[in-house]
């Protein structure tokens, strides 16, 4: 197990954990089911057992409807097991949920009511499950977003329990870069200078208690305290998957869509539903992998430039989902054509001898003092700049279409706040549909 600051990681991850229970009033759990949030509720019980705490914890679950029948196994057993140290806030409501499997629609909606034929599984049955029937979550809008879900009830717990609350999140900064971000931002608010922790709201913040950990170290806390753990990790591996290729989350999710066939072979029953749940998601588990989806090495097809490729296959896509690439490009062409992006030198002297038609715009203000290239025009494809990806082209959009890469994070794109305002306008139009 890594080695931080003197001590491992486990004991520096108790320390936080005595940290949180020491400053706030309240302290709930947000439970996946995977195996980070697993371990990390697993270790405050823990925690609260040992020095007899005898407040009981919150625990979250975001119920995504299509997930492995293991899943759902784990999470009823960690809530039934644990139900005299916690407070338990099972949720199964509507929301929007990124979809990467189709072209055809950017969101489905878990626990859909209007389409329960088409769910997944029975909605599950203990008393503290939270549904439309049920809903005392006064923040949550129906259909809204599932990040916004997520917020919407740290917002309500918050108002809802006296004092200051803390929300454990495990989270894992090797993991991505966002979640790097998640710990690492310094213009964010800690608690007494905990820079595991972000400030969310009024007497409101999140941590980060798992930061430093790694995959293998998640094992090793596991295997040496006995925790309970889901089980899918084990037909994960036995299907040949390494530790790091395991993941618990959405099968439509641009992150999961590549193991979506994963369905098949390790829960036939399961998989039957999974693939009639969402249009596109039977041809992502055949051709998830492939260069079909963009994955691997693509070729153009013939009599095609990159640049004719992508005005082809923008014109197969619905008008909406075709709007919404084109604004993206018009933006990402607007950028290097007149502001010009930051490249490293080895990349700058490739474009110069590759003969790309560029000029320098001088120097970034923005965390660094490199160079900024502006690009006067851009390339069908840039297959011969070996020290970058970051260098736009026709090739790139086309990449993004074929992945339904609908933020076109493959073009270094993120969401704005104004494009998730206008994310949260399209749910509400579209959600009767």
């Amino acid at each position: 197990m890594k080695i931080y600051q003197k001590e491992n990681v486990f004991d520096a991850t108790m320390k936080r954990i005595k940290f949180a229970f020491d400053n706030f009033d309240n302290i709930y759990v947000s439970f996946s089911g995977g195996k980070d949030s697993g371990l990390l509720l697993n270790m405050v019980l823990d925690y609260k057992r040992k020095h007899n705490i005898k407040k009981k914890i919150g625990v979250f679950h975001q119920d995504f409807e299509s997930q492995y029948q293991l899943t759902t196994e784990y999470v009823t057993k960690m809530f039934d097991d644990n139900i005299d140290d916690i407070e338990p806030y099972w949720v199964c409501l509507p929301m929007g949920s990124r979809c990467a499997v189709s072209n055809f629609q950017m969101y489905w909606y878990p626990w859909d009511d209007k389409k329960k034929d088409l769910w997944v599984r029975e909605m599950p049955n203990r008393p503290y499950i939270i549904n439309m029937e049920n809903n005392p979550i006064d923040t949550y809008k129906y259909k809204m977003a599932q990040e916004d879900l997520y917020m919407a009830f740290g917002k309500w717990f918050a108002k809802t329990h006296a004092g200051t609350t803390i929300c454990m999140v495990g989270i894992r900064a090797d993991e991505s870069i966002n979640r790097f971000r998640a710990y690492a931002n310094t213009r964010k608010t800690l608690m007494k200078d905990s820079q595991w922790t972000t400030k969310m709201g009024e007497n409101f913040y999140n941590a980060y208690p798992l930061y430093d950990w790694t995959t293998k170290d998640v094992w090793v806390a596991n295997g040496k305290m006995g925790y309970e753990y889901n089980r899918i990790y084990d037909l994960f591996y036995r299907a040949g998957l390494s530790i790091n290729q395991m993941r618990v989350s959405s099968p439509y999710h641009e992150n999961a869509k590549e193991s979506l066939n994963l369905y098949r072979v390790l829960e036939p029953s399961t998989w039957i539903k999974v693939v009639s749940r969402v249009n596109g998601a039977n041809f992502a588990a055949i051709y998830g992998s492939t260069k079909i989806m963009g994955v691997g090495k693509i070729t153009l097809p013939k009599g095609h430039t990159w640049r004719s490729y992508v005005k082809f296959l923008l014109a197969t896509l619905p008008e909406g989902i075709r709007r919404n690439y084109i604004n993206k490009f018009k933006t990402s062409i607007r950028f290097w054509w007149k502001k010009g992006g930051v490249v490293c030198e080895e990349a700058i002297k490739e474009l110069e001898k590759c003969n790309y038609k560029v000029r320098n715009n001088g120097k970034s203000c923005y965390h660094t003092l490199k160079d900024r290239m502006v690009f006067l025009g851009t390339p069908d494809n840039t297959d011969d700049i070996k020290s970058t990806i970051d260098i736009p082209s026709w090739k790139r959009m086309a990449v993004c279409i074929l992945r339904n890469d609908h933020l076109c994070k493959y073009m270094g794109f993120s969401q704005t706040k104004k494009q998730t305002m206008r994310e949260r306008e399209l749910i509400e139009k579209y959600k009767s549909l």
